[in-house]
């Protein structure tokens, strides 16, 4: 098992993403795993929403769950309602996300 710093955790009640958004971001889009400056990993996605009346927020999760494969319903925001720095709650496969977020890092960001 590897000790590297991984943008989720495993909690009992599902997967925990941590992310970070940028709202007017040009496109709806996930763009990669990158480090913050204190060493943890993040999701970094963007959203063409204004963070306005949650219109970021919903963007979020209707991007996420386009990103991998699963229903709106399976996720859900559980802090970072105002922040760019989110925690996101995911009901699916430990092993589908692992394979989906590992080949994203193997791919790099989008260009």
């Amino acid at each position: 098992m590897s000790s590297e710093p991984k943008p989720y955790q495993i909690r009992s009640d599902g997967i925990v993403l941590h992310v970070r958004l940028t709202p007017k971001g040009g496109r709806d889009a996930v763009d990669g795993i990158t480090t913050l400056s204190d060493g943890h990993q993040v999701l970094k996605m963007r959203v063409r929403a204004v963070p306005e009346d949650g219109a970021a927020n919903t963007a979020l999760v209707a991007t996420l769950a386009a990103f991998l494969q699963i229903p709106k319903s399976k996720i859900r925001l559980e802090t970072g309602q105002t922040a760019r720095l989110k925690t996101v709650l995911v009901d699916m496969d430990l092993a589908a996300l692992q394979d989906t977020l590992d080949r994203l890092n193997k791919e790099g960001s989008p260009s």
